[in-house]
């Protein structure tokens, strides 16, 4: 599979010779468990596809369970510069009840393990609205990141998915579902525990210290253009086109030794487009610019949206800040139900 990704990075074309890549990604899956001459192989691959920028992001995706001092060591020689990690919990009982491979003593280490190979940047998962969790044990949560200044924390309410064993227990009626209301009370304690420690929140899932944030991540809340590798993966050209490959493993493997890459596109609407710079802009910081707006889709839009904000100007979901609009603490637990309202 390696060597196909290797591959499909070689035979993909790009969009601009003189085109600088910010940051890299390994996600998906597990890359952690990927060997150092595997990870070495794909990343080799992009260096001579493309031009790199000498300070770029290049983030890997670890499980807790996965880490140690000589993998971070060796992690790090390679170039890898911030790490995200799949922590969700330190209760013993909420792991064991999603499933979760490791372990809390395995969370605590590898925080300490990371801060001791000198990793400046690096992110937690972390998961609120359990059945199982209480006020009190995400409040202990969230204590144990912040003692430890946890540069970046991502926080996702818990959702059971079609098709998992928790979905599974949840229609036998041998467990609680997670209900929206504990949910919306959890993500506003978030809220207050976040701020209370310095963080900022600059997406609605996700927080940090100044000067922390993912800017892998931003650059997709800011519509900007990026390549994808590997089964199921995504790309998009910044504009309207947007590209994912097939998830069949055996199917990409035998398209790519055909040097076909197989993938499927869609080309975005005139009504996707500003849809998407919609969503997408209501989930962050800074909000929907408005200037934005007309700039790209003209003086309609503009004039459109300001008129669809107004009930949520009204019942203090949302303010406007000089040409922006931005969600309050209220509006952001209802972020996608909003842009949704506002859509063309």
């Amino acid at each position: 599979m390696v060597m196909a990704i290797a591959k499909e990075i070689e035979i993909t074309p790009t969009r601009d010779p003189d085109e600088i890549i910010e940051t890299i990604y390994f996600g998906g899956g597990t890359p952690s468990l990927l060997s150092e001459q595997d990870l070495g192989n794909i990343f080799q691959a992009v260096q001579k596809k493309f031009m790199v920028s000498r300070d770029a992001e290049i983030t890997l995706e670890a499980n807790p369970d996965d880490i140690n001092p000589a993998l971070l060591a060796a992690w790090k020689i390679m170039g890898i510069n911030r790490l995200s990690v799949g922590l969700q919990s330190f209760n013993e009982k909420e792991l064991k009840w999603m499933n979760r491979a490791h372990n809390a003593a395995q969370s605590l280490q590898c925080l300490d393990d990371i801060a001791a190979a000198g990793f400046a940047e690096f992110s937690v998962d972390l998961i609120y609205g359990s059945p199982l969790q209480t006020d009190e044990d995400l409040q202990k949560n969230f204590e144990i990141i912040a003692t430890r200044n946890v540069p970046h924390i991502s926080c996702y309410a818990l959702t059971v998915e079609e098709g998992t064993a928790l979905n599974k227990l949840i229609k036998e009626g041998r467990t609680a579902a997670p209900d929206a209301g504990k949910q919306s009370d959890q993500f506003q304690l978030l809220l207050q525990l976040m701020e209370s420690a310095g963080y900022e929140q600059y997406e609605i899932s996700n927080f940090c210290k100044p000067g922390h944030r993912s800017k892998h991540n931003s650059s997709y809340w800011q519509g900007k253009p990026y390549y994808g590798f590997g089964p199921a993966a995504h790309s998009f050209d910044g504009n309207k086109v947007r590209k994912w490959n097939v998830s069949n493993n055996s199917l990409y493997l035998q398209s790519i030794e055909k040097n076909i890459i197989p993938s499927e596109q869609e080309i975005l609407t005139d009504a996707q487009r500003p849809n998407e710079l919609i969503r997408l802009s209501l989930r962050t910081a800074e909000g929907l610019q408005l200037e934005l707006v007309q700039q790209k889709f003209g003086e309609t839009q503009k004039v459109r949206l300001e008129k669809d904000a107004m009930p949520f100007l009204a019942n203090g979901r949302m303010i406007k800040m000089g040409t922006a609009l931005i969600l309050t603490k209220e509006g952001k637990f209802f972020a996608d139900g909003i842009a949704a309202e506002m859509f063309v």
